[in-house]
């Protein structure tokens, strides 16, 4: 079995997957449009032919999809009910996407010396989205 985390946004899917795919430097190996799907099957409204039905981002052993919400019967919220988390062995590697993603964003707590060891920090980005970077401790070999 393998987790992933599916992403809803208003209208902007496409910049903000386009954005994780550079800071993480990942593929996106799928991107479809609301205007492709079959007439027969599902008719956009003009407002959102060119939003993203659906993308995948695989970033190492992350994968991300996404959509741009179209759902006539509810409104997109977003909430503070989820969290993407990156553990990293590379102390590097985990500054670099922690300093990439608080541009314009917000963080909770600072990239730094967690008490139950390795690093670890806590940032909404400039998309509302929320991260959970981890440093693991090289102490403990089964993290």
């Amino acid at each position: 079995m393998k987790a992933s985390t599916y992403l809803h946004f208003n209208g902007n899917c496409e910049e903000v997957i386009d954005f994780y795919a550079d800071v993480l430097g990942g593929e996106i190996t799928q991107k479809m449009y609301f205007k492709d799907a079959p007439s027969n099957v599902f008719v956009a409204p003009d407002f959102a032919k060119n939003w993203i039905m659906h993308t995948t981002l695989i970033a190492g052993d992350l994968t991300l999809m996404a959509s741009d919400f179209l759902n006539e019967n509810e409104e997109l919220k977003t909430g503070n009910n989820f969290a993407i988390n990156i553990n990293t062995n590379d102390e590097n590697e985990a500054i670099t996407i922690f300093n990439s993603l608080i541009v314009g964003g917000f963080v909770f707590m600072p990239f730094e010396t967690a008490f139950w060891g390795g690093k670890f920090g806590m940032l909404r980005d400039k998309y509302g989205v929320q991260w959970m970077i981890s440093l693991n401790d090289a102490s403990q070999s089964n993290i």
